[in-house]
């Protein structure tokens, strides 16, 4: 029996490494997925996108090239500064529901790895920006990405219920950044762009914490719901809401944009406003997720019509 079962054909032996192939492509497929999830994909976009407005709108243009490299520096230390995030909070990671399937805390990726992954692409994105696009650029995208791993994961996200208020500038760079990349300096039109992302991130993300409340609680995060109760974050969030409205239609004031713009940024603006009240009057917060699914779309919409106002805007005739 064990000649019989020893012996193979070769058209047996050519399957049985063909199913070995296959079996190592899958993990190796996999082993990908798990470091690209560590990059945070879903949020990478985002961070992407408002970049690529802040480029396009700067007033100076930049060669596709160097336009290339710059959205990929910044894409690459956002998902850097992600994979950090997630080094460092595996301890809690692996106690929430909406965490604890990363690729950390599910034991997809070991944490020193995620942590010298991290490293790694933060230097490299930092020092491609600084080789092939500007200093200036270079040196905001370093600051943001410590701002985000040493003042908001490692002290503030567990220290105070402003956590995200003040961390939030992290997210609200990139536009700047990107500004920046085509133009070799700072201005006015790009503090816009980081205040339109600074002042949306504590609604946008206190309606997720609302929601998720028992996560934070449970892992002591003092999210602003944890700390103050529902009732309060509910009313901050339509105050910030209140501020940032206005803010977005600053670009039509100041030339920056037009009245493509202006009318989108206004009707967001309701609807952002409509969503923050009624989340308000919403005893019981069910309403807290819609107004978090919304929220994201809001700040996509705004971007998009800074760019679809930008490429109309020579054929209109005012």
């Amino acid at each position: 029996m064990a000649e019989i079962t020893d012996k193979q054909t070769p058209d047996s032996a050519k399957s049985s490494a063909a199913n070995n192939a296959n079996n190592n492509s899958e993990g190796y497929r996999f082993r990908v997925a798990d470091y690209a999830n560590l990059l945070k994909p879903r949020v990478m976009s985002l961070v992407v996108f408002t970049a690529f407005t802040g480029m396009v709108l700067a007033p100076e243009p930049i060669s596709f090239w160097k336009g290339l490299i710059a959205i990929l520096c910044i894409a690459i230390g956002a998902g850097a500064s992600g994979a950090i995030n997630m080094w460092y909070d595996r301890d809690i990671d692996q106690h929430m529901v909406r965490t604890q399937k990363r690729p950390i805390p599910a034991g997809k990726v070991e944490p020193n790895q995620a942590l010298v992954f991290g490293t790694v692409l933060s230097v490299i994105s930092v020092v491609v920006m600084y080789i092939f696009v500007n200093s200036e650029a270079s040196g905001l995208l370093l600051f943001t990405i410590l701002y985000y791993v040493f003042l908001y994961t490692m002290w503030l996200k567990r220290a105070t219920p402003q956590n995200i208020v003040i961390g939030g500038a992290a997210g609200a760079f990139p536009p700047m950044i990107g500004w920046v990349a085509a133009s070799n300096d700072f201005s006015l039109e790009s503090g816009i762009l980081f205040a339109i992302i600074f002042l949306w991130t504590p609604p946008h993300s206190w309606a997720l914490a609302l929601f998720r409340n028992s996560d934070y609680e449970k892992v002591g995060v003092p999210m602003m719901p944890v700390v103050v109760g529902s009732y309060k974050t509910k009313v901050q969030m339509l105050i910030y809401t209140l501020v940032l409205v206005p803010v977005t239609l600053i670009p039509g004031v100041i030339g920056l944009s037009g009245i493509i713009y202006t009318i989108g940024a206004a009707v967001l603006g309701a609807m952002f406003i409509y969503h923050n009240v009624k989340l308000l009057k919403d005893a019981e917060d069910k309403h807290a997720k819609p107004t978090f699914l919304f929220s994201i779309l809001y700040l996509f919409l705004i971007f998009v019509f800074l760019l679809v106002d930008k490429a109309l805007s020579p054929f209109m005739p005012f």
